[in-house]
């Protein structure tokens, strides 16, 4: 550190110090420290100080695992949340089914805390992959919105309870928000007819709503090229 010439806010500082005719006192604050310890510990001060998570001197560059300053305020992806690739099991119901989220982009869950939660631990950005119970996999879309009450839902202007809705009872519960159907909204990058589901044994399947995939490598590659997609570039895409 001593001897770094260069231009960075360190080297002006040290410059100035040997200028004033002083040397520079370095003193150690923790011991034991692997090198990637202590530069991730500099770079914590430093962002602490506001200032670049960058160390020069090093080549080491934080920046990918500090927030950006003045974030605090919103949810940042990787920090507060993690964009996932999340199978989703759907069932057709008289208050849920395929045709009505295949048609006006949404999927849902309700029917209890246990259900809704699942439903609004998806963030704007996450991947969605439908897995229609007894039939395969129907389809991959991208979350565009967290979860709301059924009843707050619209497909453009127009709230869910004036749609010709394939499901006679998805707004049970209405006003019931512990019970109510939670919808949230998607972009479908491939959407298929049950007819067209997409399955073979081996491939995962699970009773739970919301699992995620990142252990699941044979059916995320299996959906992939079946579909010609490819889920890292979509995660990425939504960065």
């Amino acid at each position: 550190h001593l001897k770094d010439t260069g231009k960075s806010p360190k080297a002006r500082q040290i410059a100035a110090i040997r200028k004033a005719g002083c040397l520079p006192i370095v003193r150690v604050i923790a011991r034991g420290l692997t090198q990637d310890q202590a530069l991730l510990i500099e770079a914590t001060l430093l962002w602490q100080l506001g200032k670049f998570t960058t160390n020069l001197v090093a080549g080491h560059n934080s920046r990918q695992i500090f927030r950006e300053h003045d974030t605090l305020h919103r949810n940042e992806p990787g920090f507060d949340f993690s964009r996932r690739i999340h199978f989703f099991n759907m069932g057709n119901y008289e208050h849920r089914c395929w045709y009505d989220c295949r048609t006006h982009g949404f999927v849902s869950a309700g029917y209890g805390a246990r259900y809704r939660d699942q439903a609004k631990k998806l963030q704007a950005g996450d991947i969605v992959v439908v897995y229609l119970i007894k039939k395969g996999y129907v389809g991959v879309g991208r979350v565009l919105a967290e979860a709301v009450p059924a009843r707050e839902f619209r497909v453009g202007k127009t709230p869910l309870r004036k749609l010709r809705l394939k499901a006679p009872k998805m707004l049970h519960d209405s006003d019931d928000l512990e019970n109510c159907e939670y919808v949230v909204r998607v972009k479908w990058l491939v959407a298929n007819k049950q007819e067209g589901a997409l399955w073979k044994p081996g491939l995962f399947t699970t009773q739970l709503v919301r699992p995620s995939l990142d252990n699941q490598p044979k059916t995320r590659r299996y959906i992939e090229d079946n579909w010609n997609v490819r889920f890292e570039d979509l995660l990425a895409e939504g960065e």
